[in-house]
């Protein structure tokens, strides 16, 4: 039996991949925000192609709308992941995860990995917001 006090709430950004593979972009379950991995990718077009600062800035908007979907901010995240494919890029991940969290300064983890779903895809990125009003999202309200 599932026991669970707290309301759930997908949030969609309407891509197929969502239907597809089965994932929303976010989900929210009381106070506590997931934002699924999240690439540069605008509809078929890969963003910032080539260039791994303008994929990290192009991602972090669209994490940011995200979780503004959702309730919260950018300042309520408290843990970044970021996915990239070359290591050695991580000057320009780094700069990019500054400006969006230079005051925040949320726990964050960078990992070199094979590959992504697209080859020209140098960085995906994932979050963990919590905002402070879990209990007026309980089961009963929003």
């Amino acid at each position: 039996m599932k026991s669970n006090n707290f309301m759930r709430k997908n949030f969609s950004s309407n891509t197929v991949w969502e239907d597809k593979f089965g994932y929303s972009r976010a989900v929210r379950v009381g106070n506590v925000i997931e934002v699924s991995g999240t690439t540069a990718v605008d509809g078929e077009v890969v963003i910032g192609k080539g260039n791994i600062y303008e994929q990290a800035k192009f991602i972090f908007g669209k994490i940011e709308k995200a979780l503004a979907e959702a309730g919260a901010g950018m300042e309520d995240v408290v843990r970044t992941r970021m996915f990239v494919t070359d290591i050695s890029l991580s000057e320009g991940v780094g700069r990019a995860h500054g400006e969006f969290f230079r005051d925040i300064k949320p726990a964050a983890s960078m990992i070199e990995i094979k590959g992504l779903i697209h080859p020209d895809l140098l960085i995906e990125i994932e979050v963990t917001a919590i905002i402070d009003n879990g209990p007026a999202y309980r089961q009963a309200g929003n």
